[in-house]
């Protein structure tokens, strides 16, 4: 039951990345998936959410408009898709997977996540 975060990097201001969320040892499309991230001294941010049901997502403020989710379920992978990045943007990215039932909104990002990935740093920087 594990969840392997890739995709990061080094990255100038109003570029883009793709991160990949790959799990192992259970189906990720049985799951809601979050995208979460910290930078140094601050606190843990969720940046994305995609429910079981994939026309389902929710993104906050602060990357409405310039992320995206989306879901490989062959490759048991889900992708976020980062453009116009901004240095507040750089952080470690982490993906994590619930087990639930209910619409992606603000308050998913406190639900107990069943599986964490290790995390991808993310550098946006000129």
């Amino acid at each position: 039951f594990q969840l392997v975060e890739s995709g990061g990097g080094l990255v100038q201001p109003g570029g883009s990345l793709r991160l990949s969320c790959a799990a192992s040892g259970f189906r990720l499309d049985y799951y809601s998936i979050g995208w979460f991230r910290q930078a140094p001294g601050k606190e843990r941010e969720g940046v994305s959410c995609m429910s079981m049901n994939d026309g389902d997502t929710y993104f906050p403020d602060s990357v409405k408009g310039r992320f995206t989710v989306s879901r490989d379920n062959a490759k048991n992978t889900v992708y976020l898709q980062m453009n116009s990045l901004k240095p507040e943007d750089t952080a470690v990215y982490y993906c994590a997977a619930v087990l639930m039932f209910d619409e992606c909104t603000q308050s998913v990002f406190e639900y107990d996540f069943d599986a964490w990935g290790q995390g991808t740093q993310v550098t946006v920087s000129s």
